[in-house]
């Protein structure tokens, strides 16, 4: 029986057409990962605006006579939403233009550095919504902004219908609750303005001074204070500011240690480079701990040879 043209362990090969495209995509993606940061940095951008225009939120059922849900609805807030944006976004993004300006960072290092900002202002405010929409977890001023109709029973569970609310964005943000918008988003803005501080000025390096750990400080105590904005307000309760806090902290984490080392690495103020990256592509790279142990390894390698070199020589006197 004649065999196929191709063995059972072999595979179709490929068109040089292909094989060029896949080869300069792969080039694009290990030699210019920045731009490629921002492609993904507009695709998530795009899926927030989607979010906002056709997603709504679950309505989770509620209780009259729940009094976690009875708080009044405060129609003016303390920290308005335009406003946490500037203080969160605005605000820091003009600090590190102005550091740009006046230190004259290589290009690379302003580049990833506001790209690391904006996504993780973006890449949060998407969680977040993701998250209210699908837990629909009610706000503690529920029953003063649903407004239900008179004779609704206070002590069943109701479905969001029973509202007679005519403002339609009033009424669908009572169920997105969990978790704090003002509070991710603050956290991940003025959190990765913290973080870049600390990597600018080494704070984390031994015998730093007291002033720059409070200059580090500052951007915390901000976010932290358009948090509990929130429970003032009575548009949250401490689990979703938490809940906030935690995911606006770790998204601005994440964002930041894409492009700069470790807060405790001696270059921790210089962002990775795409020379730090092989052909093969990325690739982990050793930090100070690791580059010490080399280095004594290759001592103690270069102390033996040499010993076994001068061996003969005591034995020949």
């Amino acid at each position: 029986m004649a065999r196929s043209a191709l063995s059972a362990g072999s595979t179709a090969p490929t068109s040089p057409l292909l094989g060029g495209l896949a080869g300069a995509v792969s080039r694009v993606f290990q030699q210019s990962y920045p731009l490629v940061d921002a492609i993904g940095l507009a695709f998530i951008t795009g899926c927030w605006i989607l979010i906002q225009i056709f997603v709504t939120p679950f309505h989770r059922m509620f209780a009259l006579d729940n009094q976690a849900i009875q708080y009044p609805f405060a129609t003016v807030e303390r920290v308005p939403v335009l406003w946490s944006v500037f203080y969160a976004g605005a605000i820091p993004l003009l600090i590190i233009m102005v550091w740009a300006v006046m230190l004259r960072p290589s290009p690379h290092k302003t580049q990833v550095t506001i790209l690391g900002f904006l996504t993780a202002l973006m890449l949060t405010s998407l969680l977040t919504d993701i998250i209210k929409n699908a837990v629909g977890r009610p706000r503690p001023d529920l029953i003063s902004r649903c407004m239900p109709r008179k004779g609704t029973p206070g002590n069943t569970l109701v479905q969001w219908t029973v509202c007679t609310q005519i403002n339609e964005h009033i009424l669908q943000e009572g169920w997105r609750s969990f978790p704090s918008g003002h509070s991710s988003f603050s956290f991940a803005g003025l959190g990765y303005l913290s973080l870049f501080f600390s990597g600018q000025m080494h704070v984390f390096r031994p015998r730093t001074d007291l002033c720059r750990c409070l200059l580090v400080m500052v951007p915390v105590i901000c976010a932290l204070m358009v948090a509990i904005s929130r429970l003032e307000d009575y548009r949250h309760d401490v689990y979703d500011v938490t809940s906030g806090t935690i995911l606006g902290s770790l998204v601005a984490f994440f964002c930041y240690r894409r492009y700069y080392p470790p807060l405790r690495s001696f270059r921790c103020d210089t962002p990775y480079s795409k020379d730090d990256f092989g052909p093969e592509g990325f690739s982990k790279i050793p930090d100070d701990e690791e580059q010490q142990v080399s280095g004594r390894r290759a001592q103690s390698w270069a102390g033996e040879e040499s010993y076994q070199l001068e061996e003969p020589t005591v034995q020949d006197q």
